[in-house]
């Protein structure tokens, strides 16, 4: 559902009672959560119970499972997902009685109001590299509001209200979010083309970042990761309309240079230079190079705002993930399972290169799940043969979410991709399919990894049972 942003945000204290619509997912219930834990009185609905529910109804917030006119009740305003569909009872109610309706990027700026923010966009990885800002901040003796699009290991929370004037916020693409929060400071981790259903080509979605980075205060600053030629590109545009750049990577003409890159199985080590002086050495407990790349850019953002290189490197060091990003579900029979939220080709080849270093000398057996038609119908091949970096490949077919099925894009057209003998992809009709096929695959020492953004997520558990029976 697209609802207009209005004119003027008002600060969240001027919301009165809100009403969630999509409480359960990871962007509307951070949301919720501050407006809760400032003592603002919050409701929602969700059309099924989610992991972030519980953490909300114990600070007094009612979530409704299923969606009824009844539920808005008193509610002044609205705070609406875009997952959200146009015939949705509880808008349609709002909408009669003249309530104030907005959509998600708007609530959100309405708890930002008055706060520097921070914010992290990118095509991948902003969840990752908003924990990781969070977790260095907070490290560094800072206490930042921050809303992310994952649950933070260390904290088992989406969302906090901090004491601090900053806030952290993921700043999502995909419907435009971006453009509203008017940051102090931004990172951009890669720009490359995504969410074509909404940004029509890929001229328009690198616009689009353009727009992003001109919405930064010319008071605040603007960090890239420029070994993504997309971002690198920004980085120059964006020096060009006067705004301070911070660049980072392994290219040697970055601000913030990484050297000595060592990735061995869970953990990933560099050392960080500034202009030719090094600062130190970088300890992750998390894998990938990429990963490594989001770290450096939460570094330079602390650096630049004054924070000691020995304290942001501690909580870095500390960050052990966000929900759905590289997580281990468990271990049985020697076989690990890991799960992720990778839906676009770079990241499916990203997690797949840091399972192949998990795994070591196991295989890596990967399920994937394509998410939305449009996605498959564009990335579709290239997801394919992403996936081909695995030993053993199960599909499931597209996970529709807000479009409509197309009997013509399916997940075949991904399987069909993948560059491994027949023998090695399975296409699997549903879930329990899916974790049946892992585990008739899955040999101990082995490595199990779930891709995708829809529910693919519950086919780790699943394995895990059928391994336990096995």
């Amino acid at each position: 559902m697209r609802i207009p942003v209005p004119d003027e945000i008002l600060p969240a204290s001027e919301l009165g009672r809100v009403h969630c619509v999509g409480i359960g997912g990871a962007g509307i219930s951070a949301i919720a959560r501050i407006l809760a834990a400032r003592g603002l009185a919050v409701s929602g609905s969700d059309d099924h119970d989610t992991p972030f529910l519980p953490a909300l109804r114990e600070l007094g917030v009612t979530c409704h499972l299923g969606y009824d006119a009844a539920h808005v009740g008193d509610a002044d305003t609205l705070v609406v997902t875009t997952a959200a569909r146009e015939d949705n009872p509880e808008v349609l109610e709002a909408r009669r009685r003249g309530l104030r309706v907005l959509p998600r990027s708007a609530g959100l700026a309405a708890v930002m109001v008055g706060s520097r923010v921070l914010a992290v966009a990118g095509t991948h990885g902003k969840t990752t590299t908003t924990g990781l800002l969070t977790s260095a901040l907070l490290a560094a003796g800072l206490d930042p509001s921050y809303a992310v699009g994952g649950v933070l290991t260390a904290t088992g929370r989406n969302a906090d209200a901090g004491t601090d004037d900053l806030f952290v916020a993921e700043a999502d693409e995909s419907d435009g979010a971006f453009l509203v929060y008017r940051p102090h400071a931004a990172i951009v981790t890669n720009v490359e083309a995504d969410h074509l259903d909404n940004w029509g080509t890929e001229q328009a979605y690198h616009r689009a970042f353009e727009e992003f980075a001109g919405t930064v205060d010319r008071s605040g600053f603007l960090v890239c990761v420029v070994d993504d030629p997309g971002a690198a590109r920004l980085a120059d545009h964006a020096r060009e309309q006067g705004l301070e750049v911070v660049t980072v990577g392994e290219s040697p003409d970055a601000d913030l240079r990484i050297h000595d890159l060592v990735l061995a199985g869970s953990t990933s080590t560099c050392r960080v230079s500034r202009a030719g002086t090094d600062l130190g050495e970088l300890r992750l407990r998390i894998p990938g190079r990429h990963y490594v790349l989001d770290a450096v850019a939460a570094l330079a953002m602390g650096l630049r705002l004054g924070c000691d290189f020995a304290a942001l490197a501690d909580g870095l060091g500390s960050f052990t993930g966000t929900g759905r990003r590289m997580e281990l579900k468990g271990e049985v029979a020697g076989v690990r399972v890991y799960d992720s939220y990778a839906h676009h080709p770079v990241e499916i080849r990203g997690d797949l290169e840091a399972a192949r270093a998990l795994a070591g000398p196991g295989r890596v057996v990967a399920a994937f799940q394509p998410h939305l038609v449009s996605r498959t119908r564009i990335f579709g091949e290239a997801m394919g043969v992403a996936l081909g970096a695995a030993d053993e490949v199960v599909v499931l077919d597209v996970y529709v979410a807000r479009e409509e099925p197309d009997p013509d894009v399916t997940g075949r057209l991904v399987a069909d991709a993948v560059p491994l003998p027949a023998e090695h992809v399975a296409y699997a009709d549903g879930l329990d399919a899916a974790a049946q096929a892992l585990v008739a695959r899955a040999r101990a020492g082995d490595l199990v990894i779930t891709l995708g953004a829809g529910d693919i997520t519950n086919v780790g558990p699943r394995v895990l049972d059928l391994l336990g029976g096995r």
